[in-house]
């Protein structure tokens, strides 16, 4: 099934994309760097781009009708600036907003499914009426938005549409759902907001895939089996002390044997498996250890037995901020970019471009690729037995 990316990045949505069974036609990215990255795996020979036409431009310049044809998927992650804990938070007001675009290709192109993700971020109560006019427009693609009123009023005329229109023309069931990527086997702990839609006159069910993994799991197998730390051989005067605020559920744990659980989730530790010290003469180009790493207030790194904070792109003048590693000594080093592409899950043979700083960004604004592989799978399974053409 025939599939584009907007804003792709530096792949990672892709990537998971493309191992859910979908076939990329094109990836839209306008950043120089990742478009760098995106080409130079593809000339290195990654199945999953050898047909994907790599545009390199601002997605409002793309006539998708005269790129793309049968796409039945549409995908991609809005810039999420507008709408981070980091930014400015003025969403429908900040020039940065692309949800209009990502509407803009559904309407043009009719994709069976869409798949859009976001930070969570979005779903901050000042956002939650402009949150419900992007719903509604990717509901109703069609529906003229008049350029002349308030954002506001154009919300008010999607309502008073969705309870007078019947299931006429263009519409899709949208989707909204706020995922942890740890509970789905990433070792991160990486909140996402997901938008996905299948068109109504394709006879599909859909849900949010079920978690995989699960904190009670990795608490069960380091302090009720200990299996956790006899995996990775690490001895008792090694391993991570019990939170006190653990003790009660650890008790719980062993007197229900609670062993059929969902696996563990994934550590930092569990990551780097296999992987040599950063530095040990490895040959490794992109396993190098980058100096310059510091705490501070919010900024204290990710212990090595949970699943990693959330990696951050880079803002406020510190490259990374919270790519760090805690060791049991509180002393804190960079992840290094194989490191983090550990753990945004990418496979170990992709390439990315640029300075550690730029590399380190590309990965920050990435969708874990085994997360995206979930959320693929599902929307896959739903619309493939039922697939039809588009009703253009």
């Amino acid at each position: 099934m025939n599939s584009i990316e907007l804003f792709s990045g530096a792949g990672g949505l892709a990537i998971g994309l493309a191992k859910a069974g979908f076939h990329h036609k094109g990836l839209i990215e306008r950043d120089a760097n990742a478009c760098a990255t995106l080409r130079k795996n593809k000339d290195l020979g990654a199945p999953w781009l050898t047909d994907a036409q790599i545009i390199d431009g601002d997605v409002r310049s793309v006539a998708y009708n005269e790129c793309f044809s049968e796409i039945s998927l549409v995908a991609g992650g809005p810039p999420c600036q507008p709408f981070s804990m980091g930014g400015k938070a003025k969403a429908y007001d900040d020039s940065r907003d692309m949800f209009p675009e990502a509407i803009r290709a559904v309407r043009e192109l009719a994709p069976a499914a869409f798949i859009f993700e976001n930070v969570r971020g979005l779903l901050r109560p000042a956002f939650a009426d402009y949150v419900q006019f992007v719903k509604l427009q990717l509901e109703f693609p069609t529906f003229p938005i008049s350029r002349n009123i308030e954002w506001t009023s154009n919300l008010r005329r999607l309502e008073r549409h969705k309870t007078q229109s019947g299931d006429k023309g263009l519409r899709y069931r949208v989707f909204q759902h706020l995922a942890d990527a740890a509970d789905y086997g990433v070792p991160q702990r990486r909140h996402r907001v997901f938008f996905v839609g299948i068109r109504t006159d394709i006879n599909a069910g859909w849900s949010f895939p079920m978690p995989t993994h699960s904190e009670d799991s990795l608490i069960r197998d380091k302090w009720v089996t200990g299996d956790y730390w006899e995996r990775h051989q690490v001895s008792r005067g090694q391993r991570e002390s019990i939170p006190p605020r653990l003790s009660r559920k650890i008790e719980v744990l062993k007197s229900d044997g609670l062993f059929e659980t969902p696996t563990a989730w994934q550590t930092v530790r569990d990551a780097f498996v296999g992987l040599p010290r950063p530095s040990s003469k490895h040959g490794m180009a992109d396993h190098k250890q980058q100096s310059g790493a510091r705490t501070y207030p919010g900024h204290t790194g990710s212990p090595m037995d949970q699943p990693a904070k959330a990696l951050k792109a880079g803002d406020h003048g510190v490259p990374g901020g919270e790519n760090m590693l805690r060791n049991q000594n509180k002393s804190v080093r960079y992840f290094t970019i194989r490191e983090s592409a550990r753990i945004q899950t990418f496979p170990d043979d992709y390439r990315l471009l640029g300075s550690w700083t730029e590399a380190m960004r590309q990965l920050g604004n990435a969708v874990p690729v085994d997360l995206a592989y979930c959320v693929g799978s599902s929307v896959m399974a739903s619309i493939r037995p039922n697939a039809i053409q588009s009703p253009r």
